[in-house]
């Protein structure tokens, strides 16, 4: 178990990860895909290092953190579940543990498939790991957008008895299973009768929703969201015990300089509550 997990791995969560491990914490910072400001040719507005690109940027920030000893996974963090006074995440096909999390997951905005949220254990699922088994020899869809799906589709195809791929965002599928077949239409609903899950007007008996993003009501549901952001009390912490939000996802305005702020206090503020609860 670590101290601190930290949800993104921008501006926000390198600066709560290096104030944390000044503080001797140990951190485990997580993030798929590199955000709005890796897409970035050119940032000039970051105090002391100008003309940069914001992959570049990002770079540097990284390997800042893991030269401090930051542990840095490249995994979609799937879930984080309150465990009493610690937390589980699924980090791809992994599980860790950690008595504090920061959530820095920026501004992405996930555009659920109408139908989708309100299936979610009743039929749709985001781990294919996790959940794969429950479908063995039955028909199942997966509705990827990025290229890791490939790889949980090819894994629930060496289950499922038949395997349809529907591409809601254009990405490499070459790698896929040629068993598993490719929807020519993309997935516009999700729905539930007689005890199947339609996606479109095709029926299966599971559907996997494999994106690079989880939406805040799937990530942690506990958390109390208004308009795409989380909801803060006293500053940088959320309506769950230890758990403290920075960075874009905390609201505007979203720049590099204010993610970096909000991470160090964030990280200075959950910092002194874990000292807290374990002086008791």
């Amino acid at each position: 178990m670590v101290d601190v997990l930290i949800v993104g791995g921008g501006p926000a969560g390198c600066s709560a990860a290096l104030t944390l491990r000044m503080r001797g914490k140990s951190v485990l910072m997580a993030y798929a895909g590199g955000g709005a400001l890796e897409k970035a040719a050119q940032v000039d507005n970051y105090p002391g290092l100008p003309h940069l690109s914001g992959q570049e940027l990002l770079h540097r920030m990284r390997e800042q953190c893991r030269e401090a000893g930051v542990e840095i996974r490249e995994n979609l963090v799937q879930r984080v579940l309150p465990m009493g006074e610690s937390f589980s995440a699924m980090l791809g096909n992994d599980l860790a543990q950690a008595r504090g999390v920061i959530i820095a997951t920026g501004t992405a905005r996930v555009a659920m498939i109408p139908g989708e949220e309100a299936l979610v254990g009743v039929g749709v699922s985001y781990c294919a790991t996790c959940d794969g088994m429950f479908y063995k020899n039955k028909k199942v869809a997966v509705i990827g957008a990025w290229e890791e799906a490939v790889e949980e589709a090819n894994f629930l195809a060496s289950l499922a008895s038949e395997t349809t791929y529907f591409i809601e965002k254009k990405h490499d599928t070459a790698a896929l299973n040629p068993a598993i077949t490719v929807a020519e239409e993309k997935a516009s609903s999700i729905s539930a009768r007689d005890g199947q899950i339609y996606v479109n007007d095709t029926a299966f008996d599971g559907v996997f929703v494999l994106r690079p993003a989880m939406a805040l009501s799937q990530l942690m549901p506990e958390l109390e969201t208004k308009d795409g952001h989380i909801l803060t009390h006293e500053g940088f912490l959320t309506s769950v015990k230890n758990v403290c939000v920075a960075g874009d996802a905390a609201g505007t305005p979203y720049q590099i300089a204010k993610a970096a702020g909000d991470g160090n206090a964030a990280a200075l503020m959950l910092n002194k509550l874990l000292d807290e609860t374990k002086a008791t």
